[in-house]
């Protein structure tokens, strides 16, 4: 019997979105997705990884996307209906 892993999202603060980025496409080999100047999607073999610019962590550490505050860092799956 074969398991099906359903995609996750994570979204986790960074330092400096550049230097993520180089890590993530360039030693990863990850894809870019969308961004702003404050995050960056990445996929990862199918997951989507959030990369926020911000210093804190923790449940004060909030970030935006497309005009919604959003906590930093936050976890998610997706599944079917």
């Amino acid at each position: 019997m074969s398991a099906e892993i359903s995609p996750f999202h994570l979204a986790f603060p960074v330092r400096d979105l550049e230097e993520t980025r180089a890590f993530y496409i360039g030693v990863l080999g990850c894809t870019q997705g969308r961004s702003s100047d404050t995050w960056t999607d990445f996929s990862l073999f199918g997951h989507q990884m959030s990369a926020h610019l911000g210093s804190q962590s923790g449940p004060a550490a909030k970030g935006i996307v497309d005009g919604t505050e959003v906590p930093i860092p936050h976890f998610g799956v997706a599944l079917s209906m």
